[in-house]
């Protein structure tokens, strides 16, 4: 038989390009949807140029294809981007390539959403699909707003809402964190004591694995997230760990260092930092979603990759 055919957007971003390489190795075919020429993985098996917006060649780009995994969009790392540049890249787009897909009679569409449609940076209790979902930015309202548009079709669908994800080439906050760690100080982060869940590629890999091969009808959003949450000292002492150092973490007090940080025009950081967000995969795992990957160790992994790759640019 065939290997399934896989149309997907976003293949040039952090989360695309892993994606390219990670289907192939688990035996599926990716064609890419791209809005202009770009450099691509090796592994990707062709690849169709087209506006997402404005799909005129969508026909030719689905022709044979079995899903589609849509990961292009704004990111919530974009700061300042007006709410209707998140309108037009993450809803119409969306909106426009679920109806080619439904068009196309494709067997699954798989979104790649955002905690962001469920809550904001911080969440009381833990976090399910069963939520009213609470997005409070821009970014957020789009993820949610694109999962209604699919909600309306009448696709097969399952949107992902992955938390903040991790693995080679990672930038935003935790491309921060990494830098973090990497510097030669000590850290006065010690007393933060609020956990965060995350999850690395691998596991968000193996969970678009799931959803693409899952028999049944699913339509419906998908929490992704590493099973265990993390503390920040936590996520800090895997990474320095995989640098082969010590964690190096004074014990302030969380008040004391919000407070200088709010001093210094970081209250949002202090949000972050200091607040919780964990949230459960119970409803992933009913779908026998295994992650592959520890937190921790994946953290470590992260690191001594980055360090490696940084060694061999300086040879």
């Amino acid at each position: 038989m065939a290997r399934p055919l896989i149309a997907l957007t976003g293949a040039t971003g952090f989360v695309g390009r892993f994606l390219v390489r990670d289907l192939t190795r688990r035996g599926y075919r990716v064609r890419a949807l791209l809005r202009r020429p770009a450099d691509l993985p090796p592994e990707t098996q062709s690849a169709v140029v087209g506006d997402l917006a404005r799909p005129r060649h969508m026909a030719e780009a689905l022709r044979e294809v079995d899903a589609v995994i849509h990961s292009a969009g704004l990111a919530h790392a974009m700061s300042g981007t007006p709410e209707d540049d998140y309108r037009s890249a993450n809803i119409d787009a969306t909106r426009a390539m679920a109806q080619a897909a439904e068009r196309a009679g494709i067997r699954r569409f798989v979104f790649l959403s955002s905690i962001r449609a469920q809550s904001g940076p911080t969440a009381e209790g833990v976090l399910t699909e069963g939520d009213e979902p609470r997005p409070t930015d821009a970014y957020g309202r789009s993820k949610l707003e694109a999962e209604r548009c699919l909600a309306e079709t009448g696709l097969d669908w399952a949107a992902l809402r992955p938390v903040l994800v991790y693995g080679e080439g990672v930038k935003g906050n935790m491309g921060a964190l990494l830098r973090l760690a990497q510097s030669p100080y000590p850290l006065p982060l010690g007393g933060l004591r609020a956990r965060r869940s995350l999850v690395a590629l691998d596991n968000l890999g193996e969970a678009v694995d799931v959803v693409l091969r899952h028999e049944g009808r699913l339509a419906r959003p998908l929490i992704v997230a590493d099973p265990e949450p993390v503390s920040l000292p936590e996520i800090v002492a895997a990474l320095r760990e995989g640098l082969g150092r010590r964690p190096g973490l004074l014990p302030v007090p969380a008040a004391f260092l919000g407070a200088a940080m709010r001093l210094a025009g970081r209250g949002e950081a202090v949000e972050r930092l200091a607040g919780s967000l964990v949230a459960s995969t119970a409803a992933l795992q009913a779908l026998s979603w295994r992650p592959p990957v520890a937190t921790r160790a994946g953290l470590a992994a992260l690191a001594r990759g980055e360090a490696a790759r940084s060694s061999a640019g300086d040879a």
